[in-house]
């Protein structure tokens, strides 16, 4: 399990923010998700101050520093420009202090900007950050989307994860996210987002063929940069009825990850089973399940009714008798 580094460059470049002073200090690092609003720091008051934080100034802060005179807010700003301070981001357009200006350069931390409100550029800043910095688990196998569905094919080395892949991308049924090594990070307590790591990115490893790159080949509807991890399918070298394999399937089988629990169905691979096409089915009974339908439900519902009809009849049988 790792986080990812992030930098002050990083968050630039992926959010709405300009760079207003600094520029040589962009390599400092991003070390938390969480933004810090100093209301309470402008007013003196430190106790509770999280340095680490990148530091947000909107409407209020900066309204409140109207009524300070230069050397209070100096003193302020000094004390919030702390050496693990990342940087100050000031939104809305509003005109930036001196004093901050002059505190933020002596310790080497850069000053951004946007025209976004506070509200809007916070959320921005979460969410990227939020998706850099939450811890990440490599994952061995091939993640596609069927039918906008994530699906996690494991199974051992040879066993023709990449091939069902494949074909089902061939077929115009499937995108592919991430082959070999799947990158998996925590969007939320319910929501796994999957990533492939970037020197893999579009590419395939087929054995007997090589490497072939899938946007390359089948075109830029057949990649996708991400998707949530839904389902996870785990090829098995078994047959059914062996290794307590259920010919219905194990409806309560799941597989964890980072503390997040999703569905997993065991397939069993044998000679002559077209292993692409289980996938794909088993991805739409997954969504039909979704979406409040189960066959297995349906079918015993059925089964019930037959018996009741067929006891019904035989007592029937017996009285005429």
């Amino acid at each position: 399990m790792a986080t990812k580094a992030v930098t002050v460059n990083d968050l630039v470049n992926h959010t709405r923010l300009t760079i207003v002073s600094g520029q040589e200090y962009l390599n400092r690092p991003i070390t938390t998700a969480d933004i810090s609003r100093p209301g309470l720091e402008m007013t003196g008051y430190f106790t509770y101050y999280a340095p680490e934080r990148v530091q947000l100034l909107g409407i209020t802060e900066t309204s409140f520093s109207d009524r300070m005179s230069h050397d209070e807010l100096l003193m302020v700003y000094r004390k919030m420009a702390d050496k693990q301070t990342p940087a100050f981001v000031v939104s809305t357009s509003l005109p930036i202090a001196d004093e901050l200006k002059q505190a933020a350069e002596e310790a080497h931390i850069p000053i951004l900007t946007t025209h976004l409100t506070s509200s809007q550029i916070l959320s921005n800043m979460t969410y990227y950050l939020g998706g850099e910095l939450t811890p990440r688990q490599a994952v061995h196998g091939v993640l596609i989307d069927v039918h906008g569905l994530g699906v996690l094919i494991t199974g051992d080395a040879g066993i023709g994860k990449t091939e069902s892949a494949l074909e089902l991308i061939q077929q115009g049924k499937a995108r592919l996210v991430a082959d070999d090594r799947v990158d998996i990070h925590q969007e939320d307590e319910q929501r796994l987002i999957g990533q492939p790591s970037e020197v893999l990115r579009n590419l395939m490893e087929v054995r007997g063929v090589g490497i072939i790159d899938v946007q390359q080949v089948y075109g830029a509807v057949s990649v996708r940069s991400h998707a949530s991890v839904r389902l996870n399918i785990h090829l098995s070298n078994g047959k059914i009825g062996e290794e307590n394999f259920d010919r219905l399937g194990n409806e309560d089988d799941t597989l964890e990850i980072l503390g997040v629990k999703i569905k997993k169905m065991v397939v069993p691979v044998t000679p002559g089973r077209n292993t692409a096409s289980v996938i794909d089915a088993a991805a739409v009974k997954f969504r039909t399940q979704s979406m409040g339908y189960d066959a297995l439900k349906t079918l015993q519902e059925r089964m019930d009714k037959a018996m009741a009809e067929n006891e019904k009849e035989d007592a029937e049988g017996k009285k005429h008798d």
